[in-house]
């Protein structure tokens, strides 16, 4: 556990290399993965921002390396450096648009799209279309708020109609353009968005 959820935010945590997590536990004793971030990053800028705590627990789900800037010396830069803080303000607001469109997705679009999404989104950047799961069917259910049972149904299909190849922890894309067309065609058309 790098971080645990409510903690005071002291340091900024830089992880140079390695997956970390980001969990809540519910009320109700459920662990809900809110997302994964691979290294070079740096975590909870929110907390470390307004000085609450911070905003889930950080677990790290593969060895890592880490870092940690204190708060004073971050808000210093930040201060002091024009460069800096265009990249943090960039940085916070891409979280804020990945945020709102991660909860219109959760709220309007069926799980096949969500998952298709997500998959093409793992893949992005990549030269190999090998995805490893975020640990297991279980975890990757919570990060996209459906039902393992859904997952693993919705995961069969999709091999079924020759869109992925599941071997253990990882999905491999075979068809990417299938698949986009797949998140695509399930998508509702949206009007217009509130900034």
């Amino acid at each position: 556990m790098l971080r645990r959820v409510g903690d005071r935010a002291e340091h900024l945590l830089l992880v140079l290399h390695g997956r970390v997590s980001a969990t809540v536990t519910t009320a109700t004793g459920r662990v809900v993965r809110l997302g994964e971030w691979t290294g070079p990053c740096a975590l909870d800028k929110v907390a470390v921002i307004d000085g609450r705590g911070h905003t889930a627990s950080l677990t790290a789900i593969t060895p890592c390396s880490v870092r940690s800037l204190p708060r004073a010396r971050f808000e210093e830069l930040v201060d002091d450096v024009p460069a800096v803080r265009r990249h943090v303000l960039r940085l916070l607001a891409g979280q804020a648009r990945h945020q709102q469109e991660r909860f219109a997705d959760a709220a309007t679009l069926p799980v096949e799209a969500r998952l298709a999404t997500w998959l093409l989104e793992q893949a992005e950047g990549s030269s190999r279309a090998h995805i490893e799961l975020p640990g297991t069917q279980q975890d990757l259910a919570d990060l996209l708020g459906t039902t393992r049972v859904t997952i693993n149904r919705t995961l069969s299909r999709m091999r079924r109609d020759g869109l992925v190849e599941i071997t253990g922890h990882s999905v491999e894309v075979l068809a990417p353009e299938l698949l986009a067309l797949r998140a695509s065609a399930l998508r509702p058309t949206v009007g217009g968005a509130a900034g």
